[in-house]
């Protein structure tokens, strides 16, 4: 099973990684990054290994900056070395570094990140059991749980260039999510609503 998921990045990648937190969030996954847990007895290194050593699997998001921060390449090393199960995410025109190039990466664009993020969860689907999506309604605020849409449906709505629909369960107004990462989409960005 995988619960806890460890993001390596950047400080310049810092956003990318708070958007993958986001997501996996979103279908009930715990994420850790140092750079986001911050604590006032442990040092950086300490957190570092922690997070490592106590997640299930590490994301490691390898921009030209990731591939450059002397800090990811040691997150790097110390997953290799406890043989932690890794995702990287490698924007095109890089190259994975020497101690996991013979993973398969999952490339993309900063302006198309919310594919990786789709893929990233797809591939999580296949080798772990993901009951359960937690959602932030756009009309009321209030934070509900709904059960995961099957990967075949999230598929075919993807391939329709299409939003998945649901209804918030405490103000009953219907919304779209973006079938990639689950997020919602204001009424302004889904397709469905353009075409209704």
């Amino acid at each position: 099973m995988i619960n806890r998921i460890y993001i390596s990045h950047s400080e310049q990648d810092k956003g990318l990684a708070q958007e993958m937190e986001d997501a996996l969030w979103a279908v009930n996954l715990e994420s850790f990054s140092s750079l986001f847990k911050k604590t006032d007895s442990l040092s950086e290194a300490e957190l570092i290994s922690f997070g490592i050593r106590h997640s299930d699997c590490m994301i490691v998001i390898l921009s030209m900056d990731g591939l450059l921060s002397p800090k990811v390449n040691q997150e790097i090393g110390l997953a290799v070395g406890t043989d932690q199960l890794m995702i990287p995410l490698l924007e095109y025109g890089e190259k994975l570094p020497v101690l996991i190039g013979h993973l398969p990466a999952i490339r993309f664009y900063r302006n198309n990140y919310e594919n990786a993020l789709g893929v990233v969860i797809k591939d999580i689907r296949q080798l772990t059991k993901l009951e359960w999506l937690k959602i932030k309604c756009p009309h009321c605020g209030e934070e509900m749980t709904q059960y995961i849409t099957p990967q075949e449906e999230v598929e075919k709505v993807i391939i329709e260039g299409s939003d998945l629909k649901t209804m918030c369960s405490y103000c009953e107004n219907a919304f779209y999510l973006d079938p990639r990462s689950f997020r919602p989409r204001s009424p302004e960005t889904s397709s469905h609503e353009h075409s209704e």
